[in-house]
């Protein structure tokens, strides 16, 4: 597999080029794959993947922990919400209706109501979930949040891994095994 390809400047610290290192060994496939599916452009989804390991090295600590991949991907997603504020912020004025029963610029019912409610039972769901698949090994979470979540296929998961195929899906059996234990049948 090639070096790292997310680019750190001649003069940065050691420290951090190591951490640009792991960023990208860790993150990069399912960090565009998950870009990919919402842009749809190969080069917006580099260009985000890149935006997100900017802003955490500017952190200039590690996220670690149980929450890590949680926080990277929160990260991901802010960037996108901020993207998409950005462009509707230049589309807002290239067209309005002048009629009354249309929905005002910016309200045009792309973005569903997250009451707080439903804001707090979804983060507890999702901890909930990442608590039960972290009592998984690591290549397996990983490989289950990669298949599930991000909708990469299996052969690609499987190249990414240097796995064959049939043991990619032993590793989605496994994790889904393990979430119907843990969660009941869905």
């Amino acid at each position: 597999m090639a070096g790292p390809r997310t680019r750190v400047e001649p003069h940065t610290p050691p420290a951090t080029a190591e951490l640009a290192a792991r960023l990208d060994a860790r993150f990069r496939a399912p960090l565009m794959s998950f870009f990919l599916r919402r842009t749809g452009s190969r080069q917006d989804a580099e260009d985000l993947t890149q935006e997100v390991f900017l802003r955490i090295l500017r952190r200039e600590e590690e996220p670690s922990g149980e929450y890590a991949e949680l926080f990277i991907f929160k990260v991901a997603a802010n960037l996108l919400r901020d993207r998409a504020r950005q462009a509707g912020a230049r589309r807002r004025n290239d067209h309005v209706s002048l009629d009354p029963l249309d929905p005002p610029p910016g309200d045009r019912g792309l973005i569903e109501d997250l009451g707080p409610e439903r804001v707090l039972l979804s983060q507890e769901a999702l901890a909930a979930a990442l608590r039960a698949l972290d009592q998984l090994g690591e290549r397996t979470r990983d490989i289950f949040v990669l298949y599930r979540l991000e909708k990469m296929k299996q052969r690609e998961i499987a190249a990414l891994y240097g796995l064959s195929v049939s043991s990619v899906e032993k590793y989605v059996a496994r994790a889904t095994e393990h979430l119907a234990m843990v969660f009941g049948p869905l």
